[in-house]
């Protein structure tokens, strides 16, 4: 997808929540992150090497200002789909390595990070239609499935299948619970 459709379709997901234009621009943080994301992202994937590390230098200075207004960390070279929705600000954290589907709703408190030692090293890859609960962390070389829901302060560290529900410490399916409902 393109930069601006990416974009419009982060929008479009604030806006179908209620939000208007005026109010998603200028006061909704979590848009702010996604938004200066998209355009690092841009940034990380160019090919011209001079250009990109200019580009990547201002862009980090960006995230850092975002980040402290936000309290969002979204590194440029983390791999987010379409229609990504932040719920709330601040304590989000997300590895420079992950990987978010597509129509993701994450929550305050996040993190998806890495985790393990030697070749159980490593960070998720979230499917698409994912909600992530506040306080969430999700650590580890681990799939989570698609249509699938993590619970508020679950700790999830061994793969989940496709739509099913999870929570506790550890995360444990407790339903077959789609993420419909969510988002």
């Amino acid at each position: 997808m393109s930069l601006l459709s990416l974009i419009v379709s982060d929008y479009k997901k604030y806006k179908s929540y209620g939000g208007h234009f005026l109010s998603i621009i200028f006061f909704t943080q979590g848009f702010w992150a996604i938004f200066q994301y998209r355009i690092a992202h841009r940034c990380y994937q160019l090919k011209i090497p001079v250009v990109k590390h200019v580009l990547l230098v201002l862009c980090l200075l960006w995230q850092k200002v975002i980040e402290v207004l936000t309290g969002i960390s979204i590194p440029a070279s983390v791999t987010i789909g379409s229609s990504f929705y932040i719920g709330h600000f601040g304590g989000i954290i997300i590895n420079a390595k992950a990987t978010i589907g597509n129509n993701c709703n994450i929550s305050q408190g996040v993190t998806i990070g890495v985790s393990g030692r030697g070749d159980n090293r490593g960070v998720p890859t979230i499917g698409n239609t994912v909600y992530i609960g506040a306080n969430a962390v999700i650590a580890g070389p681990i799939q989570v499935g698609n249509d699938s829901v993590i619970a508020a302060n679950s700790l999830v560290t061994q793969s989940i299948p496709n739509h099913v529900t999870v929570m506790g410490v550890p995360a444990v399916v407790v339903n077959q619970n789609s993420s419909n409902a969510y988002i």
